[in-house]
């Protein structure tokens, strides 16, 4: 995987529980949502590929072997849902109350 991004950023991402993976992918997520309402196309695809990334390194982390099929069907959804034919029927709505619940799980382990 090559990472236009997030350069140099696996081992440090490794660190991150799951929940705190989860919720700084939300966090990139969020800032696609906020960018696409705000008609900027660039910045909202940028954020959304960086989402993508966060979504790979978390994929390819070792320690998340149990949640793989979760963390692949976001991927697939959240591709759906911003490039595709949204066949899932998901909305801005949904894909920031479901990063909410990893913000606050991440929150309660510190």
């Amino acid at each position: 995987m090559t990472n236009i991004f997030h350069t140099g950023l696996e081992e440090r991402w490794n660190s991150f529980s799951l929940p705190e993976q989860m919720a700084n992918i939300g966090a990139e997520v969020g800032r696609t949502i906020n960018w696409k309402r705000k008609k900027n196309i660039k910045m909202s695809t940028n954020s959304f590929y960086r989402s993508l990334e966060l979504l790979d390194l978390t994929i390819n982390d070792k320690k998340n072997k149990n949640s793989l099929k979760e963390i692949v069907r976001v991927r697939e959804a959240l591709v759906d849902f911003f490039i595709g034919d949204n066949i899932y029927k998901s909305s801005n709505k949904l894909w920031e109350k479901y990063f909410l619940y990893f913000n606050l799980a991440a929150r309660k382990n510190k």
